[in-house]
């Protein structure tokens, strides 16, 4: 018996004309003079002309640099180790935080059916009180700033204020045991926890202070300890938690601080992510952040015609790398 294949979606010629992949191609074909006409002939041409793909990536997503690159890659046949983007200067955050105005950059809904929202506006504002908070207990480039949380709008307002100034940033949900905390995080010798009361799941609440403690106690590189609430009535009780202070204790009263991001070089780390675990300690990988935002730029623009009136859901828990 023979079966006759069915599309499931086929873009219209509207739909063509508006894409985002559309204006890419329409952008390459003028800069580097081509007659690319599709997406088959882009993807060649990618794989054929590696340094020039990528920085037309960079110049057509509006990348923000104090400092220009001076060559997109230094030598592909040194593979690993080779220099992306040598010379450049940029900060992962700023270039996340570009935009200031009133549209919402972040909608939470938790399994308590409570939503809460934060506009860019308000976002630029949260992220820039705490990370005045973070450099005034002395965080700096290069130190590492921990979550053990689950995926609250908190989670990625601590990371954003963290990479504003330098820090790299290492992330497990609150689902984790303490054990499975300790073998990832010991490795890397954070500075900072971020972490929280407790969390819901299916209807029932699960506090993970005595965790945090666990964890608190087994690092001693920790040196502060911010605690969100999210499961309790009115400010959480975090006196039994070595180092910490309340979430709305720590951030700074200053309704909208000055802040001035950290220039880094494109390679500089931003997230130390980890292996499973399945064959001894989980493994840990380093992501530089110029790569991980070019990246998630030619995905969200290119893959997936993400424009910024779209809105992606995720639905995960933070010790997980989405893609």
């Amino acid at each position: 018996m023979s079966y006759k294949r069915k599309k499931l979606w086929e873009p219209s010629n509207e739909w063509i004309k508006n894409a985002e992949a559309t204006r890419f191609i329409e952008f390459i074909n003028k800069e580097y003079n081509l007659n690319i006409k599709g997406g088959k002939d882009l993807y060649r041409w990618s794989v054929e002309k590696i340094p020039d793909f990528w920085e037309a990536m960079w110049k057509f997503s509006g990348i923000i640099a104090s400092k220009p690159y001076y060559k997109a890659v230094e030598d592909l046949s040194v593979f690993p180790g080779t220099k992306w983007f040598p010379g450049a200067k940029l900060n992962f955050a700023e270039n996340l935080l570009k935009y200031k105005d009133d549209q919402l950059a972040f909608i939470f809904q938790g399994e308590t059916k409570v939503s809460k929202q934060i506009t860019y506006a308000e976002l630029n504002k949260t992220v820039s009180r705490l990370a005045k908070s973070l450099k005034e207990v002395g965080v700096k480039v290069g130190d590492r700033v921990v979550s053990y949380i689950p995926n609250l709008i908190e989670t990625p307002v601590a990371m954003l204020a963290g990479a504003a100034i330098g820090a790299t940033w290492a992330s497990c949900g609150a689902e984790l045991q303490p054990s499975a905390v300790i073998d990832r995080f010991s490795q890397i010798k954070p500075k900072i926890l971020f972490t929280v009361d407790g969390y819901y799941y299916r209807d029932q609440v699960f506090d993970i202070r005595e965790n945090a403690k666990v964890v608190v106690d087994a690092i001693p590189s920790i040196e502060k300890v911010i605690v969100v609430t999210y499961a309790s009535e009115g400010k959480c009780d975090v006196s039994e938690i070595p180092k910490a202070v309340n979430w709305e204790d720590f951030i700074s009263k200053e309704e909208d601080p000055p802040l001035e991001f950290e220039q880094l070089p494109f390679d500089h780390p931003i997230y130390i992510m980890f292996s499973s675990g399945t064959t001894g300690k989980p493994k840990c990988m380093v992501q530089s952040a110029g790569g991980v935002l070019i990246n998630h730029l030619k995905e969200l623009i290119l893959s997936t015609d993400c424009k910024r009136s779209d809105v992606l859901n995720y639905i995960t828990a933070p010790s997980w790398m989405m893609v």
